[in-house]
């Protein structure tokens, strides 16, 4: 699966940076997009969440935004 491969290559062939957020990336499974965060000091990779390609960006990112003002 995608997912368990991101902990031995965080930034596999078709990932791509998200532009405006730090150490975020996306990579695209069929129609779904899978949106990560990489922290290579903790060597830790978040996955911040899976969703249809269309809704992805804005449900996923909207909700990291919505906690950080917190």
């Amino acid at each position: 699966m995608v997912i368990d491969e991101l902990r031995t290559n965080p930034t596999p062939l078709g990932s791509s940076r998200l532009r405006g957020r730090e150490n975020a990336y996306r990579i695209r499974v069929g129609n779904y997009r899978i949106v990560y965060e990489v922290h290579a000091t903790e060597i830790v990779v978040y996955v911040v969440g899976v969703a249809h390609r269309r809704e992805v960006y804005r449900r996923i990112l909207k909700r990291q935004t919505e906690l950080r003002r917190t």
